[in-house]
């Protein structure tokens, strides 16, 4: 069977009214992981006795297990233990897996970022009377947070790029429907081939746009 580029096409633009569901589903998995995130490197960097510990097992355990397990525990396996999930739509339970699984990374990049802003900071902030939560809020964060961009814009490809998985919980995306559509003609090849053009450029323009952020924070900094 030879490559129809003609049929490539036609399944491009097939599937590409599903692209706002892969980007809704790495979005707000993202936004999610980065508040959870955020609030665990603070744990670890203030030394929170007992949160300490219990954020040291959360990230271990999120950090070892492939994300399509975790799908299927939070989707499949809850429901079991509390009825009250029974109900829970597959969106959503890829947007809790995604979220739960990448705020363990993230929170490892967020704490890289605060240790990479000088102490004597803080030290010359108390000095001049400012408080410690005032700092924090408008002088270390900020400069940690953007020494931790690189860090969260790889985050967030590799969650647009989890997102595929959510064809595994029956709900169609891109993939889902690249798969739906190749079944029918079983040219795989190029139904898979438009599937990977689109996370491609989705990719590239997530690239152009950490670019131009990171420009634009060093000028403001």
């Amino acid at each position: 069977m030879t490559f129809d580029i003609k049929y490539m096409l036609d399944v491009l633009k097939e599937i590409i009214p599903y692209t706002p569901i892969t980007l809704f589903l790495a979005i707000a998995s993202m936004l999610l992981a980065g508040i959870l995130g955020l609030g665990i490197a603070l744990v670890k960097q203030f030394q929170i006795p007992v949160l300490k510990q219990m954020v040291a097992v959360y990230v271990s355990f999120f950090r070892s297990i492939p994300t399509i397990v975790e799908l299927f525990l939070i989707y499949y396996g809850l429901p079991q233990v509390f009825p009250v999930f029974s109900k829970m739509e597959a969106l959503s339970a890829t947007i809790l897996g995604l979220s739960l699984k990448n705020a363990a990374y993230l929170s490892e990049i967020f704490r890289a970022g605060l240790l990479s802003v000088d102490d004597g900071q803080m030290e010359a902030c108390i000095g001049v009377g400012i408080s410690k939560l005032y700092a924090y809020q408008h002088i270390i964060l900020p400069q940690a947070l953007q020494n931790a961009l690189p860090g969260m814009s790889n985050t967030f490809i590799s969650v647009i790029k989890e997102s595929s998985l959510a064809f595994t919980l029956g709900l169609v995306d891109l993939f889902a429907q690249a798969k739906l559509i190749a079944s029918d003609s079983f040219r795989f090849f190029e139904a898979y081939l438009a599937v990977a053009v689109i996370f491609w450029a989705l990719v590239v323009i997530m690239t152009l746009f950490q670019q131009r952020l990171e420009t634009y924070m060093q000028r403001y900094r």
